[in-house]
């Protein structure tokens, strides 16, 4: 009995722990899939990136790639607004038209190639080359000679003096890329190991979506996702149902229609701040009748502003002057210029420029979900002041295209500045020598030209930003643009993606993100 007993009580025992140690094994192994499951972000954009480079792209769609596959040799403090170090180490200024940079070391190229001076010089250069057609090369006109005297030194000298050198070498699109990758292929379609940032370009599938995958070996430290998706969503309802759902992450811009559903969701949040975007009509200059500035003040007499904003829900707020409230360079004195909605007035505008009946004329926009709303507003505001407006759309990339080569009569366009500074947008939108680049509105006056080098070179900052003062009222006055609103950025994203900060011009970074 007791041998028995004992068998039993053996067996018994011997089963329970195999069972247990089974369990402990099944326990374990589920506790090392949660811990390692890849951690992967879904961002829903409205457009399609138009590019992976840098030196050829000039959008927010594409930007939004870039910051995660590039990096700048500075960059903006999401919470201070404070120029800092990135890629660099620090600067010095022995003169006004001199700027010595040292650079960080033991930084690679997702290719394996060395970060360093070599590398800066190589893509300034190529930016600064007219060959390039680069969209943003107004960053370095100032620019006149590059020097590399060792292998973490440049030396950037420039023709006159530059007071905004700090925050044009923080902007996404002065993004330092790798020269072997860029000699080896078109680095504007496939990015692969371009760039020293934290993800690695992977796979581009145009019109439907962009995928970047964790750098291992990022200097900075691996960041905690594995991966990114920028999926292609042109429909706002579908991208807001995705994120609702948690098909998505996360998204930005969210439309007033949208906002309080977005808000009412237990399992997302809403961020909104005072941005320093600003939507506009603007005229090109080389078109009859856009050209009369009482054509271009009747226009702005005749939109009345207010009633299209409130129906923004809150997320764009009045502001007359062209550098709006959140920029460098704004003074509130600009709000007792530019002009009050007057229908009569308008008209009688029109007749004295010689235009009593009116006339016809197209608007051309990208076919985005915000300029899809605005521009029959402005069709049908026009319409009372006998202007004939034909509307015509276009999908992102060929109205880009489409502006910049001077087809456009009149035409929506969105304008947020990454510096955070009035002088970039100033000088890439109304400077002559970016005709044929970013100056849409193909302006071309010699005065304006002088007064905006003076908000560019000018190193006194309280003088510069008195330059700016007088320019906002200028251009304000003259109607270069109509600023139908300055903007608030909206951010919606799902509760257990944590680490993203959404800044005044809309931009974000992935770098410490994380899920719970």
């Amino acid at each position: 009995m007791k041998k028995n007993f004992l068998s039993k009580t053996i067996s018994i025992f011997l089963v329970a722990v195999i069972t247990a140690a089974l369990f402990a094994g099944c326990g374990s192994e589920t506790s090392k899939n949660s811990s390692s499951a890849p951690q992967k972000i879904t961002y829903v954009s409205m457009t399609d990136a138009v590019g992976l480079s840098p030196i050829l792209t000039n959008d927010s769609a594409s930007s939004a790639v870039i910051r995660t596959v590039y990096e700048t040799l500075f960059m903006r403090d999401p919470k201070t607004g404070e120029i800092k170090p990135l890629l660099a180490e620090g600067y010095e200024n022995p003169d006004p038209n001199t700027w010595i940079i040292k650079l960080k070391k033991n930084i690679k190229f997702q290719d394996g190639t060395p970060f360093n001076s070599e590398a800066v010089k190589y893509t300034f250069e190529k930016i600064l080359d007219p060959k390039t057609a680069s969209p943003r090369a107004s960053l370095l006109k100032s620019v006149d000679k590059i020097e590399t005297p060792d292998e973490y030194t440049v030396v950037l000298h420039t023709k006159t003096p530059y007071g905004i050198m700090l925050t044009a070498l923080a902007h996404d699109n002065l993004s330092i890329v790798s020269p072997k990758a860029d000699k080896a292929g078109d680095i504007n379609k496939n990015a692969k190991g371009a760039g020293t940032g934290p993800y690695i370009f992977e796979e581009w599938v145009p019109g439907d979506h962009i995928t970047v995958v964790k750098n291992k070996d990022y200097w900075g430290g691996a960041p905690k996702i594995d991966s990114i998706t920028f999926k292609v969503v042109p429909e706002m309802a579908t991208a807001v149902s995705m994120v609702e759902t948690g098909e998505a992450d996360m998204l930005v811009g969210i439309p007033p229609e949208h906002l309080e559903r977005l808000k009412n969701n237990a399992d997302v949040e809403v961020t909104q701040l005072q941005g320093n975007s600003v939507t506009y009509l603007g005229f090109n200059f080389e078109k009859k009748p856009f050209d009369n500035l009482k054509v271009r003040q009747a226009i702005e007499h005749a939109i009345n502003r207010d009633e299209y904003i409130s129906t923004l829900n809150g997320l764009g707020i009045r502001s007359n002057g062209i550098i709006g409230p959140k920029l460098i360079g704004y003074n509130s004195e600009i709000e007792s210029h530019g002009y009050k909605y007057d229908v009569e007035k308008a008209k009688a505008l029109l007749a004295e420029a010689g235009y009593p009946s009116g006339f016809k004329a197209t608007l051309t926009y990208g076919n985005t979900d915000t300029y899809n709303k605005i521009a029959p507003f402005i069709q049908a505001q026009l319409k009372k002041i006998n202007i004939d407006v034909t509307l015509n759309p276009m999908d992102w990339a060929a109205y880009l295209s489409y502006a910049k080569s001077g087809k456009a009569e009149m035409y929506l366009g969105g304008w947020s500045n990454v510096t955070g500074d009035g002088e970039e947008l100033l000088y890439p939108q109304f400077f002559s020598g970016n005709i044929g680049a970013s100056n849409y509105a193909r302006y071309n006056n010699p005065e304006a030209d002088a007064l905006i080098l003076k908000t560019r070179e000018t190193i006194d900052q309280n003088q510069r930003v008195e330059y700016l003062r007088q320019a906002n009222i200028k251009f304000t006055d003259d109607v270069l643009w109509v600023p139908l609103y300055h903007g608030v950025v909206t951010m919606a994203v799902r509760k257990n993606l944590k680490g993203i900060e959404l800044e005044s011009n809309g931009e974000f970074r992935f770098n410490k993100a994380y899920k719970e």
